[in-house]
């Protein structure tokens, strides 16, 4: 059977994601051809190139050519003029900088010029000015990079609005990407099936528009859908025929395997009854499969990164995602839903099978740079890991996310993780009140987490922590709390990043909202929504605790104002340099006196 695995815009361009290659190295062995795209990735090489461009500026010139005519019939209301101004200085001039500017800042991206701040900060600016470019010939979309921040004005958790962007030809810059790389993709390997990866909700309008133009060209492939994203909307797609109309299924939870039995019911032409994890619709309507299976992770093989654009990521250095685990080992935080995506508790590979796939990969695609995309990384395990690689010589560099750990307080476990490469490590720190911690049911003792800040610095290892105001029940002196526990250990705090709560569909507060204080509002027409708006009554609305952030934002310790807030380039330059004291990576005063905001928050 042939296959053709798409993950969508939009998403961070710096490192592959793991689940179309974890699908493949599934696929493959039994069988099946399969094509992997990053449309993510190649969509933002297709931006930043001189052909895009020139199509960019000949949407500009359509548009100023449009509001030029109004012009003659009208006098233009205080948007149009605006926008007619912004469209005059588009000038071929600007085009041909921009043109002459993005080969440049990619190689710089892509090499060793990348290690050069100033560099580094001036290819990152020409990428953002470019971008800015490109969203003028989908006004008003914003079309961002880094793309966690694209705006195509249309709601993701409205499917109402997904269906109205869907024919959008003047915003919706996703139907352009699929003219030019799904299309050709389609026609030329003529795919049976087609499945879209979707792990954030802003990619629902971008798999749509994707699905919608499959079927109108290619009636006959079969499109399922899956991911984190589709297993959280489960209960919606159960009646959503609208949106079910431009797909035939949607694999939930977890999917190497319940992929490959959909694949082989199609390729069979057997009916789906019965098939696990999946939700599927015939002409009797939509149907929910009862049976759910989990992955026995000791039979899963190594990820398969084959056909990847590698080359395409926006590193000098191909950093690899890797999970040794599925869920959560705590699995108790009050306010997190992440749990969703799987149908049984936490469960790790053995530390030897962990190595062995990890040398694997290194050797197969000479990189020693890893991501354990892990939910968190369990300390036996990360003490075990350690040991293992250095005791095997494994000579690779590692990242990871943790929680604050009473166990992790000897410092030769913080000496062997440094030496078995871990150099950047993201903490949930959430809060500095004990009684709001225990609220969380995070279970974590400050004195523990100032404990773990300083050994892992000094042994060398850059901290990023994240934390959020406005627990519900959470005071304004609590939040004081937070603010200056961060300022106490400033010294071994890299960097951080806070937001505000967001009440999760799933997470156990939704579940037990009296219980915590909390009344919440379900409207009606935002059916694709992950979170609730909510009310408390105690502690911080939702306004108070926006203000509080604004406030942290505008007035937090400058050392955390950096030229770079992208993990994955921080992460490099830690090991490129041998150390977490990186100073050129901090704002200067003239930045920051420029700068819209200051930039505390990680991507």
């Amino acid at each position: 059977m042939k296959v053709l695995l798409l993950f969508p815009p939009d998403w961070l361009p710096s490192e592959p994601y793991l689940s179309l290659p974890s699908l493949t190295s599934v696929l493959r062995p039994a069988g099946h051809d399969v094509v992997q795209k990053d449309i993510n990735v190649e969509m933002y090489d297709m931006f930043f190139s001189p052909p895009f461009l020139d199509y960019a500026a000949e949407r500009i010139g359509r548009e100023l050519h449009h509001l030029q005519v109004v012009k003659g019939q009208r006098a233009l209301d205080e948007e149009e003029q605006a926008l007619m101004d912004q469209l005059l200085s588009c000038t071929p001039e600007l085009v041909a900088k921009l043109k002459g500017d993005i080969d440049k800042a990619k190689s710089i991206l892509r090499s060793e010029a990348f290690y050069e701040i100033d560099n580094l900060e001036w290819a990152t600016n020409c990428l953002h000015e470019t971008m800015g470019f490109i969203s003028l010939a989908y006004y008003p979309a914003q079309i961002c990079f880094p793309p966690i921040e694209t705006d195509l004005i249309y709601k993701p958790f409205m499917s109402s609005e997904i269906l109205e962007a869907l024919d959008d030809d003047q915003i919706n810059v996703y139907r352009d990407v699929y003219r030019r790389l799904i299309h050709p993709v389609m026609e030329k390997e003529r795919p049976g099936v087609v499945g879209i990866s979707v792990v954030q909700q802003k990619q629902l309008i971008s798999t749509f528009t994707f699905c919608k133009m499959i079927k109108e060209d290619f009636p006959d492939t079969h499109i399922t859908l899956g991911g984190n994203i589709i297993t959280r909307l489960r209960d919606v797609f159960k009646e959503a025929d609208s949106l079910f109309e431009y797909f035939d299924s949607a694999v939930v939870y977890e999917g190497e395997n319940a992929f490959l039995q959909l694949i082989e019911a199609v390729e069979n032409k057997n009916g789906f009854a019965g098939l696990p994890n999946l939700i599927f619709k015939d002409d009797k309507g939509i149907h929910v499969n009862k049976e759910v299976r989990s992955e026995d992770l000791s039979q899963l093989p190594p990820p398969d990164f084959d056909g990847l654009p590698l080359d395409k990521y926006f590193i000098p250095e191909l950093i690899l995602p890797y999970l040794a685990t599925r869920g959560c080992y705590w699995g108790r935080c009050t306010f997190c839903d992440h749990f969703q995506g799987y149908v049984e508790g936490f469960r790790t590979k053995q530390v030897d099978q962990i190595v062995e796939e990890i040398e694997f990969l290194k050797n197969k695609h000479q990189t020693k740079f890893f991501h354990f995309t892990d939910e968190s990384y369990p300390p036996a395990l990360f003490r075990k890991l350690s040991k293992q690689l250095i005791e095997k010589k494994s000579d690779i560099v590692w990242t990871t996310h943790m929680r604050f750990e009473e166990s992790l307080l000897d410092e030769e476990v913080w000496k062997d993780v440094w030496d078995s490469g871990c150099r950047y490590l993201h903490f949930g720190y959430e809060s500095g009140n004990q009684r709001v911690l225990k609220l969380m049911d995070k279970a974590t003792d400050l004195e523990a987490i100032q404990t773990n800040l300083k050994m892992s610095s000094d042994a060398g290892i850059w901290n990023h922590i994240m934390g959020f105001f406005g627990f519900p029940g959470e005071t304004l002196e609590e939040v004081e709390d937070s603010k200056n526990f961060v300022y106490k250990n400033r010294e071994n705090i890299q960097s951080l990043g806070f937001m505000t709560f967001v009440l999760g569909k799933y997470s156990p507060i939704a579940f037990e909202p009296e219980r915590y204080g909390v009344s919440y509002y379900k409207n009606p027409e935002w059916d694709l929504a992950l979170d609730y708006y909510f009310t408390v009554e105690k502690g911080l609305s939702i306004q108070e605790a926006l203000d509080v952030f604004e406030e942290f934002e505008q007035k937090h310790d400058p050392k955390w104002d950096l030229r770079t807030c992208v993990r994955e380039y921080i992460f490099l330059y830690v090991e490129r340099f041998g150390t977490n004291k990186l100073s050129q990576l901090e704002m200067r005063p003239d930045q920051r006196l420029h700068a819209p905001h200051s930039p505390v928050g990680m991507v």
